[in-house]
């Protein structure tokens, strides 16, 4: 299930952060932390509990709302909820796609933000959704599958005052459900579920190399998008507050 995380996990690290992994059922998260060696287990163990708590979260609110699971449309404000259903659903909304869409960036967020009580800089995983909190400029290496581009090209975001998310989707890679045949749709905002769910419906919507102009237009007018880029084939499109680098 997670065969092809380890690709692109090899490649990244952030000098300064120690990384560890945890696996909660469906759940890997790949996280880099202040901390020494002999407190990774104490760490692991916290991450462990928060994704537990924000998966039952998604999970109790599911067996009350089986719609929020099978949607592929959005959906309404979900009335009194827990703040990450409630994030995923506006995530949804304004990305025009169901509020699962957003589930692997809303539990890196949501994890993400509890272990900042633990390191003042923090970046956690969770299948090329990312959630970061750094003091200094970000490398992103971009994993496309089969593409030329493929881990020879990366996003330099510079340092920003507050967490931020860069998200992934590919049409070509991975077990999650795309309509599109992008090998990588790549978003940059503050919200990593928008991220997330901005990211899938970007990426349902190339189908071929002629398509990226027309996802990149789409994004730029979704409130909260700070950046895109779109990898098909040999060709690759950037709008944002982002620049391309050679790896």
């Amino acid at each position: 299930m997670f065969e092809n995380r380890e690709t692109y996990r090899c490649r990244h690290g952030k000098q300064g952060l120690t990384g560890f992994t945890i696996t909660v059922k469906e759940t890997n998260l790949n996280i880099q932390a202040q901390t020494e060696n002999s407190d990774v287990t104490a760490l692991s163990e916290q991450a462990v509990r928060a994704a537990l708590k924000y998966r039952q979260y998604i999970e109790t609110h599911i067996g009350n709302h089986p719609e929020f699971a099978a949607s592929l449309t959005p959906l309404p404000d979900p009335g009194p909820a827990p703040a990450i259903v409630t994030e995923m659903v506006q995530a949804g909304r304004i990305a025009g796609v169901g509020p699962m869409a957003a589930v692997a960036g809303a539990v890196s967020e949501y994890v993400g933000k509890d272990l900042l009580a633990f390191s003042k800089e923090i970046v956690v995983e969770n299948g090329g959704d990312i959630f970061v909190k750094s003091d200094t400029e970000m490398i992103f290496t971009i994993y496309a599958g089969d593409s030329p581009l493929s881990m020879k090209t990366g996003i330099r975001v510079a340092r920003q005052p507050g967490p931020f998310a860069m998200c992934t989707s590919s049409g070509t890679l991975g077990h999650s459900k795309s309509f599109g045949r992008a090998d990588a749709a790549c978003v940059l905002a503050d919200s990593c579920a928008l991220a997330d769910a901005a990211a899938t419906a970007l990426g349902n919507q190339v189908q071929a190399p002629r398509d990226i102009e027309a996802a990149i237009e789409k994004g730029r007018n979704m409130e909260g998008i700070q950046g895109i880029v779109i990898i098909t084939g040999k060709q690759i499109g950037l709008w944002g507050d982002l620049q391309l680098v050679k790896i």
